[in-house]
């Protein structure tokens, strides 16, 4: 399998399909192509990114191509084991998938004024009320999901999985904008930084040469 993501340390969806990868077990090639540099437009325009329209991440099994974070997390559990990515228990499992796809579709001012940036911890600054409105919504479905199917384990559904794949992206958004949770969430985020997975993905980000300044500045506001 050959998966082509963005730079580490801004790009989301790539990291959400990276920890997939890495979560099946399965071995993969890894090609980080940059955001938006001088040779971008030019790049999405090849074959390898024809199926996605030049999204990242990509990833390529043969002749088969997954080009959305979720469709790979799909692709992935169907491959090898559903077990690796979503819990067995069907009420957990319920939940889990809508919180995976509540991810995907929703926090869109969150995403939007706290773009991704692994390598930056930008003072702390009050939040707009929309972006409050998404922090408040993503407690809400941690706790709900620690409360009911945590268990014993450090994550959303006791063992790491899709739904913290999907959420894993805005642990680090709420680290680099010092924004601010609720305080049973501090345990949950340290388990998910902590991650081997998760601390590669940013260990290997802190070495990349490339910066994007639009990324590189406080949060933006209404």
């Amino acid at each position: 399998m050959k998966l082509i993501i963005g730079n580490k340390a801004y790009s989301s969806w790539s990291m959400r399909g990276w920890l997939a990868c890495k979560q099946s077990g399965l071995l993969f090639e890894e090609a980080v192509v940059p955001l938006y540099d001088a040779e971008w437009d030019k790049r999405r325009e090849g074959d390898e990114f024809a199926p996605s329209s030049g999204k990242v991440p990509i990833l390529w099994d043969g002749e088969a191509v997954v080009w959305d974070s979720l469709a790979i997390v799909e692709y992935l559990a169907e491959k090898t084991s559903r077990d690796l990515f979503w819990p067995a228990d069907d009420a957990a499992r319920a939940m889990a998938r809508s919180m995976a796809a509540e991810m995907h579709s929703s926090f869109t001012a969150l995403r939007r004024k706290h773009s991704m940036n692994v390598r930056q911890i930008f003072p702390p600054h009050e939040p707009d009320p929309d972006v409050l409105v998404d922090l408040q919504r993503i407690m809400e479905l941690w706790a709900q999901a620690r409360a009911r199917f945590g268990g014993n384990g450090d994550f959303l559904f006791g063992a790491f999985g899709a739904a913290d794949i999907m959420y894993a992206p805005v642990v680090t958004r709420i680290v680099t904008y010092s924004l601010p949770i609720a305080r049973f969430a501090n345990a949950y985020m340290d388990a998910v930084l902590h991650h081997p997975f998760v601390q590669d993905w940013i260990a290997q980000a802190q070495e990349e040469e490339w910066v994007i300044e639009q990324f590189e500045q406080p949060a933006t506001t209404a």
